[in-house]
């Protein structure tokens, strides 16, 4: 179920615009960053929020799927975050991992996606509850399309959390279950995201 837009932490460049003097920059990213949106410390202790989240409403293990290459810092931070929490039943969530690298299509006969990993893989999917963990969310298009396909293999259950999902026009209107920041339709780097966004 969409998360609710209450739920999650709106950024605009209106109250959310951070002068670079307030932040220690590393010297390799001075040219290419003019502000900062979210201070790392806030996408960190967001970060732990979701995870508290996901383990309160897991409902048994989960197979924990990195969309590749932007998702990997968030994936490595919410999977650190999930592992030091239990459940109100003082139990830890299993988790087992799998990297899927995505990439959509579109032409005059079909649109959909193809996935780094093999059908033989996927239908390890079946039965089991699957967490998709991506850093942003643009239009949704993408996403649509994977869950689409994920669903062919029969999971229990699959939820979507994403660190951004950006206002944009474009957007086809998904939400993830789970959701960082709704940030603005503008450039972000994700390259400097374990430092700030």
């Amino acid at each position: 179920m969409p998360m609710n837009p209450s739920q999650y932490i709106d950024v605009t460049t209106e109250k959310n615009h951070y002068s670079l003097d307030h932040f220690v920059i590393p010297s390799h990213y001075e040219k290419d960053v003019s502000s900062i949106l979210i201070p790392h410390g806030v996408i960190m202790d967001r970060v732990n929020k979701l995870a508290r989240l996901i383990v309160d409403e897991a409902t048994g293990p989960l197979v924990v799927c990195c969309i590749l290459k932007g998702g990997h810092q968030y994936f490595a931070d919410l999977i650190n975050a999930v592992k030091k929490l239990t459940t109100k039943n003082g139990q830890t969530i299993p988790l087992s991992l799998e990297f899927i690298r995505v990439k959509s299509y579109k032409n005059d006969q079909s649109e959909g996606v193809t996935m780094s990993i093999t059908e033989e893989e996927c239908r390890e999917f079946q039965g089991k509850n699957l967490l998709i963990v991506e850093d942003i969310i643009d239009t949704g298009a993408t996403m649509v399309q994977l869950l689409k396909k994920l669903e062919t293999f029969k999971p229990k259950s699959i939820k979507v959390t994403s660190l951004l999902v950006k206002k944009t026009p474009k957007s086809n209107g998904y939400i993830p279950d789970y959701v960082g920041f709704a940030i603005p339709d503008a450039f972000v780097d994700e390259g400097k995201r374990k430092y700030a966004v």
